[in-house]
């Protein structure tokens, strides 16, 4: 590892990955520094974050919280420079000071700022999936242009990593051995809801959809794992990430999540990534890529762990999970509708506006046959993909309004 500090901006700071991301630094204050901290609407949490930290900069959604957030600052003798919006998320990932940037902004949101860390050539531990399924191939040659690192942090997407062949020069699987890559399996808990009664699915409460019986996740997440959509948007990011067509990529379930994906080769062997379902070891992983670091999580105990379970996906039980293989396997502006639908339909729920659970998949897949016709090409830039996210969030509100 360098001698020099690693500068970290963290995009996403007061959210699980965030937080983890901080515990895990905090182990090694000689080996990383905090550049920049940013949040959405927990500025109480950014504050606390920032006395403790004390990053050069920290970044809020809107004027009104960074002038909150300086006096507080200001009060507390702490110089730290205030940005906000769009354009402060993206000033703070592509800073020249900058080396590493957690990408943890949980949604579309995180789009425009990761391009912008793309764009800067930094090293991008990707935590937002949402990046990568509505950018696509376009984001990825952006990374590659400006010779960007991609590090997946999903657990599964860091197993895959970690049990692929890796060239160690651009963190990218390595072409000469692509041959020798069967398929790849990509693990699913399955979710609160995976022995669930069907006929009790449109009775679904929110507050049941967000226990998720082994990962302490945000809201939206939790819903997208307990609709399954959130391994629906992960197949969608393997194909891009891994350049692996969606015919090679099959997702089963895996209620302990201890075994978090593996790899097939043609010669019959299959390799595993195993751990306790614990963000910091994936967070940790990419953060000393291609080294190893402490992350704080106690090694698996396979003894105590005991049986591991898999099954196949019910697609009765999760239909997100086969429109995503569609969306996969069309490699188009479909997988930007899929997102911003799913965001839409989850916040209605969420928001207890009348939406039933099942029928987030419903209108998911409503959306992407209204407008099909634009979905059929391929994005050229960022105001294609922002215009269609746009115009997708306008449709399924609507939709949604309109009952289900």
């Amino acid at each position: 590892m360098s001698t020099s500090p690693s500068m970290l901006t963290i995009l996403g700071a007061t959210g699980s990955i965030g937080l983890n991301t901080l515990d895990v630094v905090s182990r090694y204050p000689d080996n990383y520094e905090i550049f920049a901290l940013t949040a959405h609407t927990n500025i109480k949490k950014l504050y606390e974050l920032c006395l403790l930290h004390k990053p050069k900069i920290a970044v809020t959604s809107t004027e009104i919280q960074a002038k909150q957030l300086a006096d507080s600052l200001r009060a507390a003798g702490l110089k730290i420079k205030i940005f906000f919006g769009e354009e402060g998320l993206s000033a703070a990932a592509s800073a020249s000071e900058v080396t590493h940037v957690m990408a943890a902004i949980v949604g579309g949101a995180g789009l425009v700022p990761t391009l912008a860390a793309a764009r800067a050539g930094k090293i991008i531990l990707l935590a937002n999936k949402e990046a990568i399924v509505m950018g696509g191939n376009w984001f990825l040659s952006i990374a590659e242009q400006a010779k960007a690192v991609l590090l997946p942090i999903d657990s599964e997407h860091n197993a895959i990593f970690q049990c692929l062949p890796i060239n160690l020069e651009n963190a990218k699987l390595d072409d000469s051995r692509r041959p020798d890559v069967k398929k790849i399996l990509l693990t699913a808990s399955g979710g609160p809801f995976l022995t669930r009664p069907l006929e009790t699915f449109s009775t679904i409460r929110p507050e049941e959809a967000c226990a998720h019986p082994n990962w302490k996740m945000g809201r939206k997440i939790s819903v997208d794992s307990a609709t399954m959509i959130n391994k629906a948007l992960e197949l969608i990011e393997a194909t891009l990430l891994f350049s692996m067509p969606a015919s090679q990529i099959q997702v089963l379930i895996h209620p302990e999540s201890i075994i978090h994906s593996m790899v097939a080769y043609k010669d019959g062997s299959v390799l595993a990534q195993l751990g306790n379902p614990d963000m910091r070891t994936p967070i940790a992983h990419a953060l000393a890529w291609p080294n190893r670091i402490e992350s704080g999580v106690e090694v698996l105990d396979l003894i105590s762990t005991g049986q591991l379970n898999f099954l196949p996906v019910d697609f009765q039980r999760f239909p997100g999970i086969a429109l995503g293989r569609q969306v996969a396997e069309a490699r188009d502006c479909s997988s930007i509708v899929f997102n911003a639908a799913n965001e839409v339909a989850v916040a209605n729920f969420l928001a207890g506006q009348g939406l039933r659970f099942n029928a987030i998949s419903e209108k998911i897949d409503e959306v992407l046959q209204l407008l099909s016709k634009e979905t059929s090409r391929k994005a050229e830039g960022i105001e294609d993909i922002l215009a269609l996210d746009a115009k997708t969030r306008e449709i399924t509100q609507n939709l949604c309004q309109r009952g289900n």
